[in-house]
């Protein structure tokens, strides 16, 4: 199997995710209403803030040089009471309905997809290894 998947692939879905938000975001207040957009809105910079770190947390426990123990600490007592209880607060606001926000939670994994699934169709990563830019993965 032959796989460019990077950590700048992560940065790419992230900017992806951005755009695709910032041009939803008039299309959705016009024909959703406010509050559903913006509940779809506030779980998407949630789902993009948990990927961020989900990330960092990965980069800094798995090193070749081994793990830096006090940034994944840090990063996991941050991560998971703050944007997990933040995650529960938005989950509370009565204005939001539920499936809005879980549209806006799963958006990056959507994008994340999707941008997977495109590479794999136009057979970009098969392309990258003629061209002696990525290196096999068995």
């Amino acid at each position: 199997m032959k796989s460019s998947f990077d950590l700048s692939f992560l940065d790419r879905t992230l900017r992806t995710t951005a755009i695709v938000f910032l041009i939803m975001l008039p299309f959705g207040i016009y024909y959703f209403g406010v509050f559903p957009t913006l509940a779809a809105y506030s779980g998407g910079i949630w789902g993009m803030i948990n990927l961020i770190f989900i990330s960092a947390l990965v980069r800094s426990a798995i090193r070749p040089d081994g793990a830096d123990k006090n940034r994944a600490i840090v990063l996991s007592l941050i991560k998971f009471p703050l944007l997990y209880s933040s995650g529960y607060f938005l989950l509370t606001v009565e204005k939001f309905s539920a499936i809005h926000l879980l549209i806006g939670f799963s958006a990056t994994m959507v994008v994340l997809v999707l941008k997977a699934a495109g590479r794999l169709m136009l057979h970009l990563d098969e392309k990258e290894v003629e061209q002696g830019k990525l290196g096999k993965v068995h």
